[in-house]
């Protein structure tokens, strides 16, 4: 577990990601984080973005119902 606080810039409440969490999401300032919120509540940082991640896994699908054609159009 990593502690972190949450302090006030502004307008905007912030919390400051640590080297550590940095290297844990391999991110590295100016990238582009994706927050989820899960069905208890809680949040998880993710340096992917869940609706490419969602297409991709459809694709996916497709591509293994239609392997065969695929296959003879490639």
């Amino acid at each position: 577990m990593i502690e972190t606080k949450v302090r006030k810039v502004g307008n905007s409440a912030v919390m400051t990601l640590t080297t550590e969490m940095l290297t844990i999401l391999d991110a590295k300032e100016g990238d582009t984080l994706f927050v989820l919120r899960g069905d208890d509540g809680s949040l998880k940082i993710t340096p992917h973005d869940p609706a490419v991640a969602a297409a991709l896994a459809a694709a996916e699908i497709v591509m293994d119902e239609n392997r065969d054609l695929l296959q003879a159009l490639a």
